[in-house]
């Protein structure tokens, strides 16, 4: 007779559907989160790879490339020292230098980063492909106590434009020194880029200025309160920044006017090409992210080993059906085949329901990442490194789906109609 192997496959699968599909689930549950680890450091790299495009050069005080990155553009820490409005100055007179975007940090506003900058920001700032800031609401300050606010920080606080709002002192979480004698109001709301810019304020220079007019030393001077219709009479010109961005009018002298400000006569300066720097900055973490994707590879091996311990685990009460089959005509590579099949079949469903299930929580995990974090996940088909590991993971199944078949093979007829007591 002829004996359907891939028709008995899915029949003896549906006999024992419940436990076929938990071992479905285990196998899904691990392919996931093997998946979402890939996708999630993939899409962690190019958030952060996109957060900054267009800018030639970041320029701060003497440090490590990576931490004038880090809290220059991601406002992660803080700057060794400031650079001279002198020194700025001089690098936007330099020929080769298009623009310079100077940026002030050290205050907060309830534990965001307030950003000290120019109007320039709004022109200059590129992040992705080349994308420009969009105004969900409003427009660009143009006074003293104007304030643009990120996505995220109007999100969280419902701010509107006409708002007011007060900047801490200090870039803490929690800061006990408050700018409340000089409020900032809102006149914009910018749209959400995925990028710090979302979890920043954006104020003036001179804003940044007036309200350290009577502060001497991070605290306010005993018995001086200058209020702020009066403020406007001191000369609120900066006398230094915490860094700046630098475009070139070509990036073919980009080495040139690094060195050149590398090598500035008024103060240490060091200026960073962005892109260089990233890559550095993800060889340092480079390490921990190959452990997380070494964890998910071991918790898909757990689930493999499951698979194949049901399967194997099962025949003891399927002897009796193995050896019916023998006695039917089936062949011991019949019977090989069927439990081989079974487990690359429980390994298969597994991957594909994985895939489904990463994709579910990306659609309803990805807006609270993306709003929280700023990291945008992508929700699609697997990228090429998530296919290869795949590829990995089925080969692996289909290997251990040797080990039941192997097992089933050795079953011998007499064994399996023999009755033990």
């Amino acid at each position: 007779m002829k004996f359907a192997v891939w028709h008995l496959t899915w029949r003896s699968l549906l006999n024992r559907r419940l436990t076929a599909l938990l071992t479905v689930i285990s196998v899904a549950l691990a392919v996931a989160l093997l998946l979402g680890v890939e996708r999630l450091r993939h899409d962690a790299r190019a958030g952060f790879a996109s957060t900054i495009s267009g800018t030639d050069l970041v320029v701060g005080a003497r440090s490590g490339p990576v931490q004038l990155l880090l809290y220059s553009v991601f406002h992660i820490g803080n700057a060794t020292n400031n650079v001279s409005w002198q020194s700025i100055e001089g690098i936007a007179a330099l020929p080769d230098v298009d623009w310079v975007v100077p940026i002030a940090l050290g205050d907060s506003h309830r534990g965001f980063r307030v950003v000290g900058t120019s109007t320039a920001y709004f022109e200059h700032y590129r992040y992705g492909r080349g994308h420009g800031l969009e105004f969900a609401a409003g427009q660009p300050f143009a006074d003293i106590f104007d304030a643009v606010v990120g996505a995220e920080v109007a999100e969280r606080f419902g701010y509107r434009v006409g708002q007011q709002i007060i900047v801490s002192h200090g870039a803490g979480e929690v800061s006990f020194a408050h700018h409340d004698d000089k409020p900032f109001t809102i006149t914009g709301v910018l749209a959400r880029t995925g990028t710090p810019v979302d979890r920043s304020v954006l104020v003036s220079l001179e804003g940044i200025e007036a309200i350290h007019v009577d502060w001497v030393g991070g605290a306010r001077m005993p018995g001086v309160n200058i209020a702020a219709e009066h403020v406007r009479k001191f000369d609120l010109s900066p006398k230094s920044v915490t860094a700046a961005l630098v475009g070139l009018k070509s990036r073919v002298a980009v080495f040139r006017v690094q060195r050149q400000i590398n090598t500035w006569a008024d103060e240490p300066l060091l200026a960073v090409l962005p892109g260089a720097t990233l890559q550095e900055l993800w060889g340092v973490i480079e390490i921990a992210e190959r452990a997380l994707l070494a964890v998910s590879a071991l918790v898909v091996a757990v689930g493999l080993a499951g698979l194949v311990a049901v399967v194997i685990a099962s025949l003891g009460e399927r002897r009796r059906e193995l050896a019916i089959l023998r006695a039917l005509g089936a062949s011991p590579g019949q019977v090989f085949r069927l439990l081989a099949l079974e487990s690359a079949f429980l390994g298969l469903a597994g991957c594909i329901l994985g895939i489904m299930l990463l994709s579910a929580t990306v659609l309803v995990v990805g807006p609270w990442l993306e709003a929280s974090y700023g990291l945008p996940l992508s929700a699609g088909w697997p990228t090429p490194a998530e296919w290869r590991l795949l590829g990995a993971v089925l080969a692996v199944a289909l290997l251990a789906s040797l080990v039941p078949g192997w097992r089933a093979y050795r079953y011998s007829l007499a064994d399996g109609m023999t009755i033990r007591i």
